[in-house]
């Protein structure tokens, strides 16, 4: 998708093309220096070309053009707001995995180690994963990827090893927890990295479902669909959906979730420098209209995670439980430019909840804050960071948890981390309980 227009300022305009010029004479780079000659003439070109020479004559340093020209992309979008950015070749492929929800992989999940302990020892595959098919278990470790030692890879070594774009096989070379070692050849695919991590029915709670969502990429509707299906079949009478440390992402993907529990009215609005955008609900889409909801937010809930929390508590779908939210309601284009393999993300409008309030912290100087939750929970630092530790950490597939429980007591170790102490989910449940009564009543 194309960026908007950032504006004709004239200062801005020569920082981009300060950053431009700093760079080499690419076909790119030519192109936009002739339109730069023909809307600002060539006397301030000259002036940045001083520049670029001076800074290759003068620096101490080692700095090749290629790297001058990053650094200057880098900081022109810094310097317009704390959301759009410029991401190298190696940022971006971490920003598309975030955005698109996807990487290039095998499909496991290592032991939680310091890096200075890593030996390539597995906690457990992703199901439907060619580490899964390739029969990797429970405990095992990859000792070698095509001949290199894992001791010589490490673990980003060994990640960069399995996804690279190269096609073909792996030959991985793996011991297992008894100390036999075996062969695998394995194909890297693309897979889907799951913005769903928890999924569950709350014990000792009839009919009680519980969903984490850690972030929004396209591939999250789908994910929630597949959660909400496998919930309801196993009874699920009333829902908890946990946007805690949800930083947000692709805003198509929080408008999606929302409609399946908002039958009528608006999702959320955005206004930028084009014509206003109005997202409306979707009767049809409301496959779970009416289920009683309890949406729980903190001060790490922002921006798409923000767009859905809105769009159910005014609507009257949930009520919202916890702290509030980090207040980001800024939407960002982004602009992919694939003969550098690099990404640049805009800031591009801004997003309206139903009523029409913005909620970005910058909108009003007297708030720090986006939402205010219907109930309101604080919690202290100590109680937030383990929870924070569980809610982005993989959960296990239930396939699997024989094995790793079997394994910590031979070992001794804690390998699944169990759910910490939880004010505001305990507070959810009781809101919940309310919600599910009133619906049985009704």
């Amino acid at each position: 998708m194309d960026s908007r227009h950032l504006g004709n300022e004239p200062l801005r305009s020569r920082r981009i093309l300060l950053g431009l010029l700093l760079g080499y004479g690419t076909a790119i780079v030519a192109l936009l220096a002739f339109i730069a000659i023909r809307l600002w003439g060539e006397e301030d070109l000259a002036h940045y070309r001083e520049v670029r020479a001076f800074v290759e004559k003068t620096y101490a340093g080692e700095a090749s053009r290629d790297e001058l020209l990053q650094a200057a992309l880098v900081g022109m979008l810094d310097d317009l707001d704390p959301y759009s950015r410029y991401y190298t070749p190696t940022e971006s492929e971490r920003m598309e995995r975030e955005t698109r929800g996807v990487f290039k992989g095998i499909g496991v999940v290592f032991r939680d180690v310091p890096a200075d302990e890593f030996k390539g020892q597995i906690l457990f595959p992703l199901p439907e994963t060619p580490a899964q098919r390739a029969g990797l278990r429970v405990g095992d470790r990859i000792t070698a990827v095509d001949g290199e030692q894992i001791a010589e890879l490490g673990l980003a070594g060994l990640r960069a090893s399995l996804s690279r774009p190269a096609d073909g096989a792996r030959l991985l070379l793996i011991e297992d927890l008894a100390g036999d070692r075996r062969e695998a050849l394995l194909v890297p695919e693309q897979l889907t990295d799951p913005s769903v991590r928890r999924v569950r029915l709350l014990p000792d709670e009839s009919g009680m479902a519980h969903l984490s969502l850690l972030s929004f990429s396209r591939e999250t509707p789908l994910e929630v669909d597949r959660a909400l299906d496998s919930l309801k079949g196993r009874g699920m009478r009333g829902l908890i959906f946990d946007l805690r440390l949800n930083h947000g992402g692709v805003l198509s993907a929080a408008v999606s979730v929302a409609r399946r529990f908002v039958p009528t009215g608006t999702i959320v609005s955005t206004e930028g420098r084009g014509e206003a955008q109005v997202y409306e609900a979707q009767a049809e889409d409301a496959t779970y209209a009416g289920l009683p909801l309890v949406v729980l937010v903190d001060g790490n809930s922002a921006s798409a995670s923000e767009v859905l929390a809105a769009a159910l508590q005014e609507n009257g779908a949930a009520q919202l439980v916890g702290e509030p939210t980090y207040g980001k309601g800024t939407v960002q284009t982004i602009r992919r430019f694939h003969d550098q393999e690099t990404v640049a993300k805009v800031t591009s409008a801004y997003y309206f909840t139903p009523t029409h309030r913005n909620l970005d912290r910058a909108s009003d100087p007297a708030r720090d804050y986006g939402l205010l939750p219907d109930h309101g929970v604080e919690l202290t630092e100590d109680e937030r960071a383990p929870l924070h530790r569980w809610l982005g950490r993989y959960s296990p597939p239930t396939t699997v948890l024989a094995a790793l429980e079997a394994w910590e007591e031979a070992e001794g170790v804690t390998l699944i981390q169990r759910p910490p102490p939880d004010r505001q989910l305990e507070r959810a449940k009781a809101v919940l309980r309310d919600l599910m009564q009133s619906a049985g009543d009704r």
